[in-house]
């Protein structure tokens, strides 16, 4: 099954302009089986999990994407924002406590430098790049991580086959996700998982168990300069 494993609505993520509803909507229309809702230091409230739910009567599972200091991490099985999630070493004793999964979002975000331009030499551009993972792969945020999303619906080809990269490097799991903030974003990408879920804990399941692939659905039509 299809499922979306990072989304923001409007408003408890500030920056999107995407409805709660509009995302279901967007959702169904592209034929996606669930999406998780995974707002920026923020947790919904289950019972309007449950409603939104019911109301669209599509699968919806509650996440949040933590901004850490080693960079963005979205986490699922944890209840509510405590001070300190912030800090890498925090959210994972948090979420080993909890039974949560963890996976890192958009990695090449903070570690892939913006200097690295298509017209430089070729030579150039590679140590770069390959300076750039070194770098990335030293991040000791992704000791603690299940898996990495290696497409995101938002980022250039360059910014993912960075993320893919890295992940391959490191061991790690691919997963997609649109990383959505507008209805447009929703169904580029998603995440394919060999068994069926129906539940938070489901997923989390699911994703420790590595049953999963990334599924692009419709790739970006330009690449960003």
């Amino acid at each position: 099954m299809l499922i979306d494993l990072h989304t923001h609505t409007h408003p408890l993520s500030h920056d999107s302009l995407l409805s709660p509803d509009g995302l279901m909507e967007a959702a169904k229309a592209a034929n996606l089986d669930a999406v998780c809702l995974t707002e920026h230091d923020f947790f919904w409230d289950p019972i309007e999990v449950t409603a939104l739910e019911k109301r669209h009567k599509f699968l919806v599972i509650p996440g949040i994407e933590v901004n850490t200091e080693d960079g963005h991490i979205v986490a699922f099985g944890l209840e509510r924002f405590v001070y300190g999630m912030h800090r890498m070493h925090e959210l994972a004793r948090m979420a080993a406590e909890h039974g949560a999964v963890m996976i890192a979002a958009h990695p090449y975000r903070r570690q892939l430098p913006f200097e690295l331009r298509h017209d430089s030499p070729a030579a150039d551009r590679r140590s770069d790049w390959t300076g750039a993972l070194d770098r990335a792969a030293a991040n000791q945020a992704y000791q603690h991580v299940t898996a990495m999303e290696t497409h995101n619906g938002r980022g250039s080809d360059r910014e993912n086959s960075f993320s893919a990269e890295l992940a391959a490097r490191l061991g790690l799991p691919a997963v997609a996700a649109s990383d959505a903030h507008e209805r447009k974003d929703i169904g580029r990408c998603a995440t394919e998982f060999q068994r069926n879920i129906t539940s938070l804990q489901d997923l989390i399941t699911e994703v420790k168990a590595r049953r999963f692939k990334p599924a692009v659905l419709r790739p970006q039509a330009t690449e960003p300069p």
